[in-house]
Formats: structure tokens, C-alpha cells, sequence
């Protein structure tokens, strides 16, 4: 199904060349001034160099082309040469009657799917996560589910911390608390015990001890070194003690990543890699691409064209000790191996670019990708407190992501508690629906490369450009067609009429735009692009809500074209907001 600015491109392309000037200069936009036309083409000052002839002259030919248009109820020319353009109303609504009947209103899958796989998550074995976490996460998701929306199939890997040397502290200090357990006898044969010796909370607890020590005990991070790499290099004991810290750890992040409703395809971490590690370094080595560069293993990676300088990717340490780099590169090789992806995205703190540029660069020259396989950095900033330094307890501690969501389900209780609408355990069931849309919404309607400010009291309320608005909005509209249900009515198999307001057909137009939006929007990795878009739609809404009687509508036919825009309206934020990665209540 053709989008409305196909449609319109179509016709002015054919209205110029119909006056003797290419199609190519026919691109129609959104106005830039809607109180003067809905859209514009500016092709003709383009055009009058190349026929050097009179911009106006060329726009005013290409209007009297569009006066008989089914498309357009308004093609005028104006000075120096625009063209200004509006819908007609019988056209664009048969469009938004012919989007309600199709699947997914009307967006067509690509024609191009790809298996894409999108690293995001990171987080540290062992530890809780913190804020820090918190945008990886929700960016990554929202990736991942619009890329499924335009019909790619999209692997999301969590891509856990669970190597080097924080795994070494753990076994170290676990010796110095238990050292009667079989982990630590390198004579035990037997089976090891199938439950952990430790729980969340204690392991959460003996990293952080273990670290401490480390950094004043320097024969205590010898021992932590050498667990490391007896570790690293298959001693037994230590990769069961591996196994339980990964199924604790990993069991209680999914119950995290479940509170901020993201998922995960694959719960692989850097241990995984390391089957891959010793044929990827020989070959490096045999191809010519690796060398030692005092003591440790590299490749040079910097190119002709760089404009700063761009450090060899080390490979292996000088005591032949793998690295993040290491692990990364071992990675995209079991990535291509099993999963053969035509592109890897990773969502990650923007300050790591230069890490990444060395890692694609080192993939590429070594042949670990196809030359077609699309390797793509999505930068993040960092999501800062009011005092635009990154975000922290009142206490000036990194903060829990826990502690943060518990925080703003508080605030979005006590709000939704006010209206006294609610029993308590509805009212608390609804504030974590809303909560999420606060939190998420907040960061996502950012671009994601920017910093932004994390503000707990302007993202949970509920007017402005945030995601409580957006739900209650949502809301506003299932408690209308809710009502016209109740009076015994249904608009099932009825038409939405041409537009009797401007802002009814504010509105109709705003729907209209959502056709091939995320699509357009995943194109650039942009889930602001939806939040922009769904904003608008909400406005448009409200706007349109506001100044008509909706329930009070004498003319049934008219009201129920007004039920059947609610519905293709409601249906399209709310599959807004799942891509988005969050949902509405039925109520607030």
C-alpha cells in the first residue's frame, strides 16, 4: 500500500514532466508553514537553473497541471517559486479507511529482510545494575522492535561481562570464606554440588569486598590474577564455581530486565567467546596481520585517511592474556558462524567509539566479516541529574536501577492515588504501567546520542512531552469508545467521512503520516523519530477532542466516522508505544 507522500510525490512528478521538466525536481515535504498549506514541493527553483526559466513560471505551469487533481484540493503557486499544497478531504480520507482494513495499517514488510543482530544490555556479572545500564537497554530494545515491525529478523544479545579478571576476585575471596568447598581442591574428581554456595546478595556483596582488597592487598591481586587465568585456561573446579555465578547472576538480571519489559534472544557473554579465541589469533598470526609490539600481540588498524590518530588493536597482552578487544573480535566470529548476520549493531556509551573503530576495523582488515556484513556504533550519552552531572543517589553513590524504578512507581502511586478512583492494588498495578512509560519515554524521546536530564518530576507528569501524557491520552480515547459501546452503538463496518474541521483533519493527517514512519525511523536508528511522531499524534487528538462533540453527535453517520478515526488512532499509539517498548492501562 502506497503512502500518501508516494501518492502525492507521484503527482507532481507527473504534473511536471506532463510541462516538459524532470520528475527528479518533484519532491513534496511537509510545510514548514502550516497555517499557509498542509505540503510543498520547492522543485522549481532547483528547476530553473537547469531550464533557466522563471521559478515561478515553472511552479505556476506544475499547479495549473494539479487544479483537476483527485489527490490535492489546493495547488497554488507563490513567490519565488513554491508550490503550496493541500489534501483533498474525500482523499485522504479513503486512505485512512483503506489503512484500517490492511494488516499492520497498511505498512508493508520490507522487501529486503535481514538478520540483524543488535548487542545491548552489557551488564556486569556479579553486579546489580545501576543506572548506567538503564539506556543500553532501552535503546537497544526499541532497535530491536522496530527493526521486527519492518519485518527484519532481529537478535538481541544481552552480551554479559562475565570474564577476566572480576571473575578471578570472586574466586579468590570465595576461597578465603569457604576454602573447605571442592572448587578449591585440585584433587577432587567427584561431581560438584548442582546448587550455588552463595545467593544474589552475597555475591553482589563479595565483588565489591574482593575489589576493595585488591587495590590494597597486592599479593591478594596476584592470587586474583592467577585464579583468572587458571580459570581462562580450563581449571575445573573454577569453571563450575563459573556456572553457578553465571545462573544466579543471570537469573536474577532477567527478573530485572523484566521490570523495564525488555528481552533478550541470547544471554551470551565474553566466556562464550572463548572457544573461538585461539584459531582466530593464529590466524591473524598466519595471514600477516598480527604482530608483537613490545611483548603483546596487535594489529595495526589505522588508515591513510585518518585525520587523529588511531592506536593498533591489541589482540593479546604480553602474558598472552586475552582483552575486551579479544573477547569482542571472538564474538563476531561465533556471530558469523552460527547466525551469518548482514549487520551487528552495538548500543553502547558514545565514549567508546574510538574502542569500536579499532574493533570493526581490526573485523574487517583480518576477514573475521563477510565484506558485505554492515557493522554499526550507536553512541549513547549520558543520562545526567539536574546538575547535568551523571545521575547519583542523594548520597552521591551510583544508583541502583532498582532503587530507580521503585523511586518513580512511588511518585506515579501518590499521583494516581489522588484521584481516589482506584482500589490500592489497582492503583499500583496501573502507577508501574505508567512509571515504565515515564522512564522509558523520558530517555528514548531524546536522540540517543545526546545527554540528557533526567528529571523525575517533569517525566511523570502528566501534561507536557512525556509518557504519562501519552497514556492518558491513550486512555481518554478507550474511556470514549467505551461509552459509545455502552450506549448500545458499534461502527463496525463504517467509513470515517471527509474531514468537517481542520482539526479533524489535523488529525486524519497526523494517522496519515504514521504509514511508513517507523520504518523511515529505524532506517536512521532513531526510536525519537516515534516519540516526535506520537507527541504530534497526541496533540492533533486532543486538539480535536476538545473542540468536538464526540458522543454528543446527532448525525450517527458522522459520529461513527468519528469512532472509526478513534479506533485507527488509539490502534496506531498503541503500537507506537509497544515499539517503544511499554503499554497503557485501561484506565488512570
Amino acid at each position: 500500500m502506497k503512502n500518501l507522500m508516494e501518492q502525492m510525490n507521484e503527482a507532481v512528478a507527473d504534473a511536471f514532466t506532463a510541462c516538459g521538466y524532470d520528475g527528479k525536481y518533484a519532491r513534496v515535504t511537509v510545510s514548514n508553514r502550516p497555517d499557509l498549506c498542509e505540503y510543498q514541493c520547492n522543485g522549481a527553483l532547483a528547476a530553473a537553473k537547469e531550464y533557466k526559466k522563471a521559478p515561478m513560471a515553472i511552479a505556476q505551469e506544475a499547479a495549473q497541471k494539479l487544479s483537476d487533481s483527485p489527490i490535492f484540493s489546493v495547488a497554488e503557486a507563490v513567490k519565488p517559486g513554491f508550490l503550496n499544497l493541500k489534501i483533498r478531504e474525500t482523499c485522504l480520507a479513503d486512505f485512512l479507511c483503506r489503512m484500517m482494513e490492511e494488516p499492520d495499517y497498511g505498512n508493508e514488510k520490507t522487501t529486503d529482510p535481514k538478520t540483524i543482530m543488535i548487542d545491548y544490555g552489557g551488564p556486569n556479572i556479579a553486579k546489580p545494575l545501576h543506572v548506567g545500564h538503564l539506556r543500553s537497554a532501552i535503546i537497544g530494545e526499541s532497535i530491536k522492535r522496530m527493526g521486527r515491525f519492518t519485518g527484519h529478523e532481529m537478535i538481541g544479545d544481552v552480551h554479559m561481562g562475565d570474564w577476566g579478571l572480576q571473575m578471578g576476585l570472586i574466586i579468590t575471596e570465595l576461597s578465603e570464606r569457604k576454602p573447605d568447598l571442592p572448587y578449591f581442591s585440585e584433587s577432587f574428581e567427584g561431581e560438584y554440588p548442582k546448587e550455588a554456595p552463595f545467593t544474589i546478595s552475597e555475591l553482589e556483596e563479595i565483588y565489591p569486598t574482593a575489589s576493595s582488597k585488591s587495590k590494597e592487598d597486592e599479593a591478594y591481586k596476584e592470587r586474583a590474577m592467577q585464579a583468572t587465568y587458571e580459570l581462562q585456561h580450563g581449571r575445573r573446579g573454577y569453571s563450575a564455581l563459573l556456572e553457578h555465578i553465571l545462573h544466579v547472576s543471570v537469573t536474577d538480571l532477567k527478573k530485572n530486565y523484566e521490570n523495564l519489559n525488555v528481552s533478550f534472544d541470547l544471554w551470551k557473554g565474553e566466556s562464550d567467546a572463548q572457544p573461538y579465541i585461539p584459531a582466530m589469533v593464529q590466524k591473524m598470526k598466519d595471514d600477516g596481520f598480527a604482530h608483537l609490539s613490545e611483548g603483546a600481540l596487535v594489529v595495526d588498524v589505522k588508515e591513510e585517511t585518518d585525520t587523529k590518530e588511531i592506536p593498533p588493536c591489541m589482540i593479546l597482552k604480553s602474558d598472552g592474556a586475552s582483552l575486551y578487544n579479544t573477547t569482542d573480535l571472538a564474538t563476531i566470529v561465533e556471530r558469523m558462524e552460527k547466525w551469518h548476520p548482514q549487520e551487528i549493531i552495538y548500543v553502547v556509551d558514545k565514549r567508546q567509539e574510538l574502542y569500536f573503530t579499532q574493533v570493526f576495523r581490526c573485523a574487517r582488515k583480518t576477514g573475521l566479516v563477510d565484506t558485505d556484513t554492515k557493522l554499526t556504533f550507536l553512541g549513547f550519552g549520558t543520562m545526567n541529574g539536574k546538575n547535568g552531572k551523571p545521575f547519583k543517589t542523594r548520597e552521591g553513590g551510583v544508583m541502583r536501577l532498582s532503587a530507580l524504578l521503585e523511586e518513580i512507581n512511588e511518585e506515579m502511586y501518590h499521583k494516581i492515588s489522588e484521584n481516589q478512583t482506584m482500589s490500592e492494588e489497582e492503583a499500583k498495578e496501573t502507577a508501574k504501567v505508567v512509571a515504565l512509560s515515564a522512564v522509558k519515554y523520558g530517555d528514548l524521546s531524546n536522540q540517543a546520542s545526546k545527554d540528557y536530564i533526567f528529571d523525575i518530576e517533569r517525566f511523570t507528569s502528566f501534561e507536557g512531552n512525556t509518557g504519562p501524557y501519552l497514556l492518558y491520552t491513550i486512555v481518554r480515547i478507550k474511556s470514549i469508545l467505551k461509552k459509545y459501546e455502552q450506549a448500545g452503538k458499534h461502527a463496525d463496518g463504517k467509513h470515517i467521512l471527509p474531514a468537517a474541521s481542520e482539526s479533524e483533519k489535523a488529525l486524519m493527517l497526523e494517522v496519515s503520516r504514521f504509514h511508513g514512519m517507523i520504518a523511515a525511523a529505524f532506517a536512521e536508528l532513531a526510536p525519537h523519530k516515534v516519540c516526535a511522531y506520537l507527541y504530534d499524534l497526541a496533540n492533533a487528538f486532543n486538539h480535536f477532542y476538545h473542540e468536538t462533540k464526540i458522543l454528543a453527535q446527532e448525525d450517527e453517520a458522522r459520529q461513527a466516522g468519528y469512532i472509526r478515526l478513534l479506533q485507527l488512532c488509539m490502534g496506531i499509539m498503541e503500537t507506537c508505544i509497544d515499539v517503544l517498548g511499554f503499554s497503557a492501562p485501561e484506565r488512570m
